[in-house]
């Protein structure tokens, strides 16, 4: 006890320092869903001519180290010369760059590229999230020169930073008054970041390469990372919400007329159609004469168009604010969260249900992993004791599934399913190591995420494709239907990580290029090398078939993303089904009408039925004959909220 107070006392004394007397090491340390999981420490040296900063970061992401390097160079007024980093970004996405800036040129290398160009005066060299000492010197650099609007970033886009005001914590009895930042443009949306007086950076609250929570806390402050998640989480809805798109518009009553609606219950589509909407509720569906729309109606021509009902994403991660316009802009209605901070969650629902958010509807999985090496988050049980503890927690907080992660052991995962059925809840997850498909199925678990964990119960040829004639495979599928187990099989995260880097993106996502310019930075380096994606190839196609064979065998199949693009890969996700061997309209009811029976919402949600939730997505094409037509959204509906998919991408920096 007295060497932390000693450690408190030493650390506040030389924080409190010009940058001249700032020692020479300082570690941050890093978490992920709060748990930590690594660090980053930098060093300073200083020459007549410049200053040097040496950053070593490293964390472990579920048994994946993750290290990076990275040397800045600026001169002793703080004006950039140069910035090298390499390594990690994610567990499957690299970062390769050298810039080096002379006058107003730049010397830019990123992997196997290189070129030189002109740059401004208001230009500094920086990457993604990491490391955080950069983004502390950045904010430096953004102070000397008068707070500008826009700084230009190299290798590429541009940063916003605002000081977004002040606050207050006690710490060691006192208190602590620090400055609270917003930095645009460095990842997808906003990140929020507090430094000392200083201008010492204390934490960082942002999101790494696969779009999870990621969190830097100065060394002698960890404790306080809970206090400044759920501050930061109130402050990006706040954020959010004060530049809603004037666009959105919500009518008492509308009434759609004239287009083709996809009935998803007798797999049928309604040519020239009406669907008429009341307070938020399907009143009426028929045909044009046929069905008297009240007057004084807002009416949306849909001629020529697709009437869907509003999609669901099964497998979503929604961790940060900017998910919500761009899930709605996609035509994503409801999303099943497996898996999240807890706080952040149930802040950003409760935001979205009072009417302070934009998002889809949210129906919650609480995460429980158990401990060890490969464990991801805080909540953790290891005991029968500790499993009911968490499970009730969940219950009592809104959540209507428990997701079991990969380390729970397989004794405490009968616990947690019979405490979740007790409580009516039911239990999805992975299948946690030492445990197979069957196992965890016989331990109670209702639902199964990702078709590797049907693919591991099969039959596997030399090489590592599936021999779908075998007993083995034939047995495998009979048990997960006769066990009425529903999955989700995520089959575009799995391209995303086969995928030869090396290969045009433009196949998997058409509109790659309007991404922001961050996720694109992330997306081009995630996958395999060329040699390495065609050895993976016959398990990329076992895992697309598998979809098939799941559903030509009754096997109840749901849509879901597990992230990737923003939105749209649901859509890739309903593409890659149509392209394993599933009708469009097949696919589209994994994605509507399945999902909702799943849930127990089809009395309420998943089709275009009167008297249910007014959900729909209007599409300027038709997806029944192309499924990539329905990316054509041109009106979505969300409890009889009309939005333009335009703003909402706009919202969130699509499309620049």
């Amino acid at each position: 006890m007295k060497k932390h107070i000693l450690l408190l006392t030493f650390s506040l004394i030389i924080f409190a320092a010009t940058a001249q007397t700032k020692p020479d090491s300082i570690t941050f340390f890093l978490h992920k869903f709060e748990q930590h999981i690594g660090k980053e420490t930098y060093r300073v040296s200083k020459t007549d001519k410049e200053i040097i900063y040496t950053s070593d970061f490293k964390f472990v992401d579920r048994g994946s180290p993750v290290p990076l390097k990275a040397e800045l160079k600026l001169t002793p007024a703080f004006e950039p010369l140069s910035l090298k980093i390499k390594g990690n970004t994610a567990r499957s996405a690299t970062i390769n760059d050298t810039i080096t800036i002379s006058g107003n040129q730049a010397h830019v290398k990123v992997n196997d590229s290189a070129y030189t160009q002109k740059i401004t005066p208001l230009t500094f060299p920086i990457a993604s999230y990491a490391p955080g000492e950069v983004q502390q010197e950045l904010i430096r650099y953004w102070k000397n020169h008068k707070q500008p609007a826009t700084i230009n970033t190299l290798p590429n886009g541009t940063v916003q930073i605002k000081k977004d005001g002040e606050d207050s914590f006690t710490f060691n009895g006192k208190s602590l008054l620090l400055d609270r930042y917003t930095v645009g443009g460095l990842i997808w949306g906003n990140e929020i970041l507090w430094t000392d007086k200083a201008g010492q950076l204390i934490c960082l609250i942002t999101n790494d390469a696969e779009a999870d929570k990621l969190e830097m806390m100065l060394e002698p402050y960890e404790g306080l990372l809970p206090m400044f998640i759920a501050k930061a989480a109130t402050y990006g809805m706040e954020l959010f919400t004060k530049n809603t798109p004037k666009a959105i518009a919500a009518n008492k009553v509308i009434a759609i007329t004239g287009g083709t609606v996809i009935d998803v219950i007798n797999s049928k589509p309604i040519p020239n159609a009406v669907v008429v909407i009341e307070n938020g509720i399907i009143k009426k569906v028929g045909k044009v004469g046929e069905v008297t729309i009240p007057a004084g109606a807002k009416i949306i021509d849909a001629k020529g168009k697709t009437i869907l009902p509003g999609l669901w994403d099964m497998h979503a991660h929604f961790e940060q604010v900017e998910w919500g316009p761009a899930y709605l802009a996609a035509g994503v209605t409801t999303v099943r969260d497996c898996g999240n901070e807890f706080a952040f969650i149930n802040s950003v629902q409760g935001a979205i249900d009072n009417g302070q958010g934009i998002g889809p509807k949210i129906l919650k999985a609480g995460i429980i992993d158990g401990k060890g090496p490969m464990a991801l988050g805080i909540i953790q049980a290891d005991t029968k004791e500790e499993a009911i503890k968490e499970v009730d927690r969940y219950k009592d907080n809104g959540f209507i599934q428990i997701k079991i992660y990969s380390s729970v052991k397989p004794a405490i995962v009968k616990a947690i399913c019979d405490e979740a059925h007790r409580l009516n809840l039911t239990v999805t997850g992975h299948i946690p190591n030492g445990m197979t498909l069957q196992a965890g199925v016989d331990s109670g678990m209702d639902m199964v995420n990702h078709v590797q964990y049907v693919y591991s119960i099969m039959k596997r040829n030399k090489d590592r494709s599936i021999n779908f004639e075998d007993s083995t495979s034939i047995a495998a599928i009979k048990f997960i239907k006769q066990h009425n187990v529903v999955i989700d099989p995520t089959v575009g995260v799995f391209e995303m990580f086969f995928r030869s880097t090396k290969d045009d993106i433009t196949i998997m996502e058409p509109a790659f290029y309007s991404l922001p310019l961050p996720l694109q930075a992330i997306f081009k380096n995630t996958g395999s090398e060329p040699a390495n994606a065609e050895k993976l190839k016959p398990i990329w196609d076992s895992f697309q078939k598998i979809v098939k064979v799941l559903y030509d065998n009754g096997v109840t199949i749901v849509a879901g993303t597990d992230q990737g693009f923003p939105g749209y890969s649901l859509d890739r996700e309903l593409e890659l089904y149509v392209q394993a061997g599933l009708t469009p309209m097949q696919a589209i009811g994994t994605a509507t009408i399945t999902p909702a029976v799943v849930m127990k919402m089809d009395k309420q949600s998943g089709s275009i039925e009167a008297g249910k939730n007014a959900d729909l997505v209007i599409i300027d094409g038709d997806p029944l004959t192309n499924i990539r037509e329905i990316r054509k959204v041109t009106t979505v509906i969300r409890a009889g909220r009309i939005y333009d998919p335009v703003a909402l991408h706009k919202l969130v920096g699509f499309g620049k």
